[in-house]
């Protein structure tokens, strides 16, 4: 009797997992040719930050990826998994400056050179860490492969990629109105924001007319941000409000300030905004900014970089929020505000350390994007690109049709210096990770360079891209229009949008709330095999799921279920062939076997559909469903004592399921199935004689 442990513990995995690393199986140049490897299926794992320590986030999405990557391989394909990460301007410039604080120290006392040699001894000591813990779960990346933002290579494509744009005229300098993010100091786009509803009030002032129209002596003005008014040109109505038409062209005085400023008519003016009538504040406000190009009013910025009144003299250097007070009290002293209502309305926060933003006139970096937009939505529209689950395609399609000039520089020092003389601002993080699809196979935007890489000509286009929709409009829509600008390809022709994992109560989970749910913390209790499963067992196309621990449970209990019935096989098994599909049904099966066989086919056909279909809760019930409750509870059950009593012909039937079924689950139950096939090869003659993971997929026909 072979010794075959009673129990599989996760202390075995790691075993598996370097056994793995250590045959190359990684790596698509050293996978065995025991399967003919003519299709390539290239996946590129979205780079977390070099902050990120594992959440369950990313933990679903590296399963789902592993589940294809096996699969592909499995298959035949000469499957390339690329790991990496990415630098992460603002997010890591902030955790080392917080350090810093830490020791009473700013990134200003060191300098720039100093403190950006800081942050390198802080990636190399922290940089890693998430991509260790993803092996931990099993991930099948080629690691020889994996990529950093910042590294030379990376560095010389942002350079280019960014020279290209600008000759051809995609890259401009301006002054616009952009988002400012007075904690971080820098500029941020419009999709690096979160809007949070905040209870605030609506001041209604009464703007005095130079000359009285009748007894019509002011115009009353709604407005949810009173301190900006300093900075006022124009009061601007709606054309079609009757209210206010004799009014236009009229001049009115600018309270507190005393300056004589236009009223002026523009479609854009909201008519059911307060009175109708608004306040244009072209250096403060996106919409106004624009109002203000069409009427070619100045803009005057009263507002700077640090949140804090500029001028007139008696509101000078104090913050918003005491202007704001202080504002409020002398519009009542010179008897003007009218009134002053609850309101509430949403307000734009920086992403990344949560500091309300401030609208800023501000010469900034741009990429034109209506040019880029056009053919990046046209490859969408005409199916070469698809969305898993559909309904994503017109959350794609509809952004595109509105985008916005991209702001592109950033006022940090943490990143890409833009590649121009006198240049200190860096480029934003998205992008060079908009480049990552193909700069991540090493294209340098150098053509010789690049003619003689041999993973861009075997591995670009890649073919499916794993991510979450909170970044389809920071990185999925960015990736296709740069893979179509400078590789003249679509970077992959799947975009797989899994569900967002909320906490038991149903919201979502945050580590700062302490509602977040540790991926690790998890392993510990049920596995790899445990998690994955009770990951995999939701991962469907629903937007949303629950967290519930009876998943994980039933992952852990599934993992034990497959090894007890392999070592029941093994403790009564004498050497044994593995028979092929066709021999088997040439065998003298009873027609419960044959029944059996029929059962497996079924299962696989369902099994392979899904996981292309990217359903991989049906695709895992499937699998789970017959392991279980047909092949433990019926088959072995039904065909035990003719086993136990050598029968040949139920031995190599059994065998065949057994071997079969530990492949098609492999995918999903990486470590546990390749354990026990490698028991069972002790008593087993399987061809090739390699190790699970570049077994060839059951061969059912």
């Amino acid at each position: 009797m072979n010794k075959i442990p009673s129990r599989f513990e996760k202390d075995q995995e790691k075993e598996i997992y370097n056994l793995w690393e250590k045959k190359g199986y990684f790596n698509p140049d050293k996978l065995p040719e025991s399967l003919a490897r003519k299709k390539t299926y290239t996946v590129m794992l979205p780079p977390p930050n070099i902050t990120g320590s594992l959440h369950m986030g990313h933990a679903l999405n590296a399963t789902c990826q592993d589940i294809v990557v096996r699969y592909k391989r499995m298959k035949g394909f000469k499957t390339l998994w690329v790991p990496g990460i990415d630098h992460a301007g603002i997010a890591t410039q902030n955790v080392v400056e917080k350090e810093l604080l830490k020791q009473g120290k700013k990134r200003q006392d060191l300098g720039r050179d100093e403190f950006i040699k800081q942050i390198w001894e802080w990636k190399e000591k922290y940089g890693e860490i998430i991509l260790d813990q993803l092996k931990i779960l099993g991930a099948s990346c080629d690691w020889s492969r994996t990529t950093f933002t910042l590294d030379p290579s990376y560095q010389e494509a942002v350079k280019n990629a960014f020279k290209a744009y600008l000759k051809k005229g995609l890259i401009y300098q301006g002054e616009r109105i952009i988002n400012w993010c007075p904690r971080c100091q820098t500029a941020l786009s419009d999709i690096e924001l979160e809007y949070k509803e905040e209870k605030n009030f609506l001041w209604y002032i009464n703007y005095p007319l130079v000359k009285p129209e009748g007894k019509t002596k002011f115009i009353t003005v709604a407005t949810t941000r009173p301190e900006t008014m300093l900075g006022d040109t124009a009061v601007a109505v709606n054309p079609k409000d009757k209210r206010y038409q004799k009014l236009v062209g009229k001049k009115i005085i600018l309270p507190l300030v005393g300056r004589k400023i236009p009223v002026i008519a523009d479609k854009r003016v909201d008519i059911n905004f307060g009175t109708g009538a608004v306040k244009i504040t072209p250096a403060h406000d996106p919409l106004d900014f624009e109002i203000a190009k069409t009427h070619k009013l100045k803009a005057i910025k009263v507002i700077n970089e640090e949140a804090k009144i500029i001028k007139p003299t008696p509101y000078k250097g104090l913050d918003i929020q005491t202007a704001r007070a202080k504002i409020e009290a002398d519009l009542k002293k010179e008897k003007i505000l009218a009134k002053k209502e609850a309101y509430s309305h949403n307000v734009a926060f920086c992403y990344r350390c949560g500091t309300k933003i401030e609208p800023l006139l501000s010469k900034q970096w741009f990429v034109k994007m209506k040019p880029l937009a056009k053919k990046a939505s046209q490859v969408v529209e005409k199916g070469e690109i698809e969305f898993i689950p559909k309904r994503y395609k017109k959350v794609y399609l509809d952004w595109m049709k509105n985008i916005k000039d991209w702001c592109i520089s950033r006022q940090i020092w943490w990143g890409h210096k833009i590649p121009l003389k006198g240049e200190d601002d860096v480029l934003d993080t998205w992008f060079s990770s908009a480049l990552w699809s193909f700069a991540a196979l090493g294209w340098t935007g150098n053509p010789k360079k690049d003619a003689k890489n041999k993973d861009l000509k075997n591995f670009y286009p890649t073919s499916s891209l794993f991510t979450a929709k909170d970044i389809i409009y920071l990185w999925v829509a960015r990736m296709i229009f740069s893979g179509l600008f400078f590789k003249k390809k679509i970077p992959f022709s799947q975009v797989y949008i899994h569900s967002t994992i909320l906490n038991p109560e149903g919201k979502r989970m945050s580590k700062s709330l302490g509602t977040g749910i540790n991926p690790l913390e998890l392993w510990e209790k049920f596995g790899a095999d445990g998690v994955r499963f009770g990951l995999a067992i939701k991962a469907g196309w629903r937007q949303e799921i629950r967290f519930k621990e009876e998943d994980y449970t039933a992952g852990r209990n599934f993992a034990t279920k497959i090894w007890n019935a392999t070592r029941f096989i093994i403790l009564n098994l004498q050497k044994s062939k593995v028979l092929s599909y066709k021999e088997i049904k040439q065998l003298k099966l009873s027609p419960s076997q044959k029944q059996a066989l029929k059962e497996f086919k079924t299962t696989l056909k369902s099994v392979e559909k899904n996981i292309e279909s990217f359903r991989f809760d049906l695709a895992l019930k499937s699998a789970y469903t017959f392991f279980w409750h047909y092949f433990c509870d019926k088959v072995i059950e039904e065909n035990k004592e003719a086993f136990k009593n050598k029968n040949k012909t139920t031995s190599l039937f059994l065998v065949f399921l057994l071997v079969n079924s530990l492949k098609m689950l492999h995918p999903f139950m990486p470590f546990v199935t390749e354990a026990a096939f490698l028991a069972l090869k002790k008593k087993t003659y399987i061809k090739p004689d390699n190790e699970l993971i570049v077994q060839p997929w059951p061969q059912i026909n």
